[in-house]
């Protein structure tokens, strides 16, 4: 049987990938430096705890364990810190990803899959993105991940490595068992935040911007339940191992809700009243982004089980008062 590589699979969605891949059977290899990912989320997978961009370590690890997969999510994801740090985020994003596709380029690695963004597209006029809208990012971190779009595009075309690479919207929600979920320090996603502070861990949530065009004045995104996204990345594998094209996909669920519409559904899932303060506008935040994933349940055959905005609230608000306890 052939090993996978998941990079970055002791994080959020790395860990919930790698967790549906071994409940399929596969044989998974982690590689995690744990900066911000958490050894106990690999629920007992090989981990080897290293840098993506130390090649030495990667072509080991490639050649021992005969990858002929990888998907990469090691990666920071803070909008509003690549604002602020915008080396930060082309060091490690770009530069390690670019060192990690040489790696696999020598190793003949056959299959790569990407986790990529929705930030890519920037602010579409219509606030609606297709796989086709023209990339037109607007902080550094839409930016990193579409150079390292670019790269592995240009590889595949140089070689026999074929790819997809999967543009998330945003990602929310929990392993409804509870055995992993969302544990980013600092974490800076509304419905993450929203369930820390509904189960006591912080004081208070922020509306950072009330004055945008949409109609209640706050940014409206397109939620996609960890779950849905973890599993359409079972179907991107399964499509490279059936001789399928190298392609780029959304991940979303082709509709959105407001800030203040997230809010009220912690409330009500919570019982609990918010204390809701609101803030100016964060940099690179735009008014809306939704996703046409279409091609995604045409292409690979996905079908989302958990496009439920209480669902994927009650999930994440599940695994916050979890680990408050513990």
């Amino acid at each position: 049987m052939s090993t996978i590589l998941v990079t970055g699979g002791a994080g959020y969605i790395g860990s919930h990938v790698a967790r549906q891949l071994t409940g399929h059977g596969e044989s998974v290899v982690i590689l995690d430096n744990l900066s911000t990912g958490f050894r106990e989320a690999t629920l007992g997978a090989p981990l080897v705890v290293g840098d993506v961009g130390d090649r030495a370590l990667v072509e080991r690890v490639l050649a021992e364990h005969r990858i002929d997969t990888v998907m990469h999510f090691a990666a920071h994801t803070i909008v509003h810190e690549s604002v602020r740090d915008p080396l930060k985020y082309y060091g490690n994003n770009t530069c390690a990803t670019r060192s990690l596709l040489a790696s696999c380029a020598t190793a003949g690695v056959r299959h790569f899959v990407f986790s990529s963004t929705a930030a890519v597209y920037g602010m579409p006029a219509s606030g609606v993105a297709e796989e086709s809208t023209p990339t037109q990012p607007i902080n550094p971190y839409g930016a990193s991940k579409l150079m390292s779009e670019t790269m592995l595009r240009d590889l595949s075309a140089a070689s026999a490595l074929r790819h997809v690479i999967l543009r998330y919207f945003n990602v929310a929600g929990c392993d409804p068992s509870g055995r992993i979920g969302q544990s980013t320090l600092h974490a800076t996603l509304l419905i993450k935040v929203a369930c820390e502070h509904a189960a006591g861990k912080r004081e208070r949530i922020a509306i950072f911007g009330t004055d945008y065009p949409t109609p209640d004045g706050t940014c409206i995104r397109d939620y996609i339940h960890v779950e849905d996204l973890a599993a359409a990345h079972v179907r991107a594998l399964q499509h490279l191992r059936d001789g399928g094209e190298s392609l780029t996909l959304n991940c979303g669920y082709g509709h959105g809700y407001s800030v203040r519409e997230v809010l009220d559904t912690v409330a009500r899932v919570s019982g609990r009243t918010l204390d809701v303060v609101e803030e100016p506008r964060r940099a690179g935040d735009p008014p809306m982004l939704i996703a046409r994933s279409d091609r995604l349940q045409r292409v690979l055959g996905w079908t989302p089980q958990h496009d439920d905005l209480d669902f994927i609230v009650g999930t994440a608000l599940q695994w916050e008062r979890k680990t408050a306890r513990t």
